[in-house]
């Protein structure tokens, strides 16, 4: 049995239209890049009840998206923030709160500045205030050091990473038990691990958009890995 990979998503409520009531979306290759290695994707909306859940999925995978509301890490809202629907946000803050310390947990982008701000850590809301330059929103080819004694690291296989950012935003002030581990050449936090739980990361790149990349091909696999592990461990499954 393959070990299950759920992987929240984006979400847009709007119940003024009649005929859809809103939508949901997930880039396709945060699903392929988790099939490919070895791993179930499982897609998990905002209305999803995340007890069962949590008994279910052997990791979780939580991707790019819109803005966090700053309100959740007590500030206001910058004018460049573009919000996503709360619920999602909502759905994912009670899973985290359901799942297992032990599961093995991803996050990408929008996923990684969660971690921090569920961990009561803060964002910056507008990179370019702060560095001076629009480059991590664009998706150029960008290069990102990772602490050579962190287990991100040994995850990654390396400790210089080339990857595609597109974010205005970025960890602030990081939370409890959050430790930076990487960065870009201009100070941003591009990585991010949890003390306390085995197998949490964040990355502030996107790794599924550079899916022939060595150290991309080994944070997937080792995170499909984990999450095999887990369910072998945790649940008797013999994935």
């Amino acid at each position: 049995m393959k070990p299950i990979i759920g992987i929240t998503v984006e979400a847009k409520f709007d119940p003024s239209n009649p005929r859809s009531r809103g939508s949901l979306a997930l880039n396709w290759n945060y699903a392929e890049e988790v099939e490919k290695a070895g791993g179930i994707p499982l897609l998990i909306p905002p209305m999803a009840d995340p007890s069962p859940l949590a008994e279910i999925i052997h990791g979780w995978l939580i991707p790019g998206g819109a803005d966090i509301d700053a309100r959740e890490f007590g500030e206001e809202n910058h004018p460049e923030v573009e919000l996503g629907d709360p619920a999602r946000f909502g759905v994912e803050k009670k899973l985290y709160q359901a799942v297992s310390a032990d599961l093995p947990i991803l996050g990408i982008c929008y996923g990684c500045q969660f971690l921090n701000v569920v961990q009561g850590g803060t964002l910056i809301q507008h990179l370019p205030d702060v560095v001076y330059h629009g480059e991590h929103s664009g998706g150029t080819l960008q290069a990102y050091s990772l602490d050579a004694d962190s287990r991100l690291a040994g995850v990654a296989g390396q400790t210089a990473i080339e990857g595609k950012s597109y974010h205005h935003q970025a960890i602030g002030r990081p939370g409890a038990d959050v430790t930076v581990v990487g960065h870009a050449e201009d100070g941003t936090v591009e990585a991010i691990e949890l003390s306390g739980r085995p197998w949490v990361f964040g990355v502030q790149w996107h790794p599924e958009r550079t899916p022939d990349d060595s150290a991309t091909q080994s944070i997937f696999a080792k995170f499909v890995a984990a999450a095999r592990a887990y369910a072998e461990s945790k649940h008797g499954v013999r994935a």
